[in-house]
């Protein structure tokens, strides 16, 4: 059984329309959900957690429509806080032990002291980045077995982001929770997760393990001329300059004799946006 399933979601705007989002996060994975502004990101995951209603669709959490999650099912960071100004803290634990059935109130405290937030200050007293890490120890502390996080790590210092991550990846080694998280700090996402789902202009490109999405392509090192001679469609995307070119291709259809090196998940996006603009 999945953690998540979303099928033929669809929501249009105007002047954007997210159009039949396919996804399937395993249990016990964590999946990056990536694109650039606008893509979709963000109205995927709003339907997840029923802030908004979603035109055309279905969405299961744990085997069950999304309707019927409770508070407890779902744990989430949106990319800015949202408590009240002058709460503390330690006052937030306890509001919160009243809101869900499994609060732990112990991992609660830990989570504040590991992300250095003192249990007396407000929030309206704490950075960005201390809220977010502020709604991070809440989401994580109330059993949730499905993380929702819209840009998480946004606002940390390289230091907190790693220690994040190592936390997150703690989360879900007991095989029974999942995490699905944008960002758009790709690094991150190449850290740490399992899936890879890349939504452009409110399509899903593709979704896919990491790991094969990094064994498969590679980026293509030439000259102008040089790409001018590979079939156009076997490049995904390419970029060109006075120096030359670079493409990105399946490792398999790679010419012989090129200079070839891994792409990474950020040559990856990049190449597959130009080759969708060309």
């Amino acid at each position: 059984m999945d953690a998540l399933e979303i099928k033929g979601l669809r929501k249009e705007y105007p002047g954007f329309c997210l159009d039949g989002l396919d996804l399937e996060l395993p249990r016990g994975c964590i999946m990056g959900l990536i694109g650039e502004n606008g893509a979709g990101k963000s109205t995927a995951i709003k339907s997840v957690l029923r802030l908004i209603r979603p035109d055309a669709g279905e969405i299961q959490v744990f085997g069950r429509p999304v309707s019927e999650s409770t508070a407890d099912d779902v744990g989430f960071v949106l990319d800015e806080g949202c408590f009240p100004a002058k709460m503390s803290c330690e006052k937030l634990g306890q509001i919160m032990k009243r809101f869900y059935r499994a609060w732990d109130a112990a991992g609660y405290r830990e989570l504040l002291r590991r992300f250095g937030l003192p249990e007396g200050k407000s929030f309206s007293e704490l950075s960005r980045g201390m809220r977010m890490k502020l709604s991070l120890a809440v989401a994580m502390s109330h059993g949730a077995r499905l993380l929702v996080l819209d840009e998480a790590t946004a606002g940390l210092d390289v230091v907190a982001r790693d220690e994040l991550l190592d936390i997150l990846l703690d989360y879900i080694s007991d095989g029974e929770r999942s995490i699905l998280i944008s960002s758009h700090i790709v690094s991150d996402l190449e850290k740490i997760c399992d899936y890879i789902c890349f939504i452009h202009r409110g399509r899903r490109l593709f979704l896919d393990e990491k790991d094969v999405l990094l064994n498969k392509y590679c980026v293509v090192h030439c000259s102008r001329a040089e790409l001018e001679r590979i079939p156009r469609e076997d490049v995904i995307g390419c970029r060109t300059s006075e120096y030359g070119a670079e493409a990105l291709m399946e490792r398999g259809r790679a010419p012989r004799g090129l200079i070839t090196e891994r792409a990474g998940l950020e040559d990856i996006i990049v190449y597959h946006i130009r080759g969708e603009e060309k």
